[in-house]
């Protein structure tokens, strides 16, 4: 029997990509094309999920929410990851509200394919595992940059972030929505704004904003971004300082 052909699209998401052949030949059937609105809940925190998201040009923000109904950003997905592959190895319930922070298509899939992918093959554990480790690192780096760095400093980060996975140069974002996802009050993030426009990296009006300055914009940016991006850019290879036994890190001391 003639194996089902796997539509080359799912390419465009970069987990996906490194399912093995035969995963994507299960899976596949399963997946349903969704677009969502920007700002459109995903999925509530503390709801159940029933089904993991990839995206393929959107991207999907995790916040944290508090009693009080404040929220901040913890961690965003492209193309590289998921949302809802915790559900396929251990918990159906999300820690997180997940909303659209940046429109485009998105590949949807019910727990329970993953779930018989994950349980039934060594190689797709290792790559589940992997990427939700890569997943945890950025929440973590997140948490640091949001408590030791400058609003300004977040906002480069942020906007590189975005700009990675935007299609194109522009990003319709206002004032109010990046003031929530960054967790700081709107005056600091339009002065912050205002800064960076007037340094020329970028440049916004009635909520587009546009980098004009790709490189002066890593510039002005934290640490957080290069050392994010470095992960993620690295979570399907194994780490070699493992195998080496390097325990050293990226930290030195004097």
């Amino acid at each position: 029997m003639t194996k089902p052909q796997v539509d080359e699209t799912v390419h465009k998401n970069q987990l996906l990509g490194a399912f093995t052949a035969d995963a994507l030949d299960r899976i596949m059937p399963h997946m349903k094309r969704v677009d969502l609105k920007l700002g459109a809940v995903v999925c509530e925190a503390g709801a159940s999920l029933s089904h993991a998201y990839f995206p393929e040009g959107a991207v999907l923000s995790l916040l944290t929410v508090l009693e009080n109904g404040s929220e901040i950003e913890c961690a965003n997905i492209g193309r590289e990851g998921a949302f809802g592959l915790f559900s396929a190895m251990y918990s159906r319930t999300s820690f997180n509200r997940c909303t659209v922070q940046l429109e485009g298509p998105m590949l949807r899939c019910p727990i329970e394919p993953l779930q018989k992918e994950f349980h039934g093959s060594s190689q797709m554990q290792d790559l589940f595992v992997s990427y939700s480790e890569t997943l945890l690192s950025q929440v973590m780096q997140t948490v640091a940059c949001n408590s030791l760095h400058t609003v300004e400093e977040r906002l480069c980060r942020w906007l590189l972030m975005m700009h990675d996975r935007a299609e194109g140069e522009k990003l319709t974002y206002t004032h109010e929505f990046l003031s929530r996802m960054m967790g700081a009050n709107r005056t600091s993030v339009t002065q912050a704004a205002q800064s960076l426009q007037n340094k020329g990296l970028i440049a916004y009006r009635r909520g587009l904003m546009q980098v004009v300055d790709r490189a002066g914009l890593e510039a002005a940016a934290c640490e957080c971004y290069a050392i994010v991006r470095t992960r993620f850019d690295a979570f399907l290879t194994p780490p070699s300082s493992a195998a080496a036994g390097d325990n050293a890190g990226r930290t030195q001391t004097s």
